[in-house]
């Protein structure tokens, strides 16, 4: 089931987010951000009027996704930016998918007219990433090379671009 974010599923976005940002190159932070940095964050993307989505599946939180401002300059209003993530052992099973799909039509509805993936292009890691993107009517808009530093290697971001 897809559905919009509640509160009591920060502990589990929480430490989705984490395993990524200490066992991974998929995001470029380094330290997991706190469940209370979390909630400013669900609270922002609410703000503005964005969906903040999770996955759930026999009452488990299993990933999430959200639609937040690309840029905080004024001209760059309309384009956001998407955020998936799944739980460890859940990648493979269409989770990812459904959450991008209504993800990109709740932004629509939102007044977004374009969508940004920013991905770390990590080989083998990232490729089922960028595949998903590609399936949904994503394109590749640009290589950021040699932009990240982690886990002692330089790392690209691949930039895809959606209109809505």
């Amino acid at each position: 089931m897809i559905r919009t974010l509640r509160a009591e599923d920060l502990p589990a976005v929480t430490a989705i987010y984490a395993h990524y940002v200490t066992e991974s190159v998929a995001t470029f932070d380094e330290v997991p951000p706190s469940q209370e940095a979390w909630r400013a964050k669900a609270e922002d993307i609410e703000i503005r009027g964005l969906p903040f989505l999770v996955a759930e599946v026999d009452g488990v939180v299993v990933g999430y996704a959200y639609a937040a401002a690309y840029r905080p300059k004024p001209a760059y209003r309309h384009t956001v930016e998407d955020t998936i993530y799944l739980a460890p052992g859940r990648t493979g099973q269409g989770i990812g998918r459904a959450l991008l799909k209504e993800l990109l039509g709740l932004a629509a509805q939102a007044g977004a007219r374009q969508m940004i993936a920013v991905i770390a292009d990590s080989g083998p890691e990232s490729a089922a990433t960028l595949a998903l993107h590609a399936s949904e009517g994503f394109t590749e808009a640009g290589r950021l090379r040699h932009v990240g530093f982690k886990q002692g290697r330089w790392l690209d971001t691949v930039l895809l671009q959606r209109p809505l």
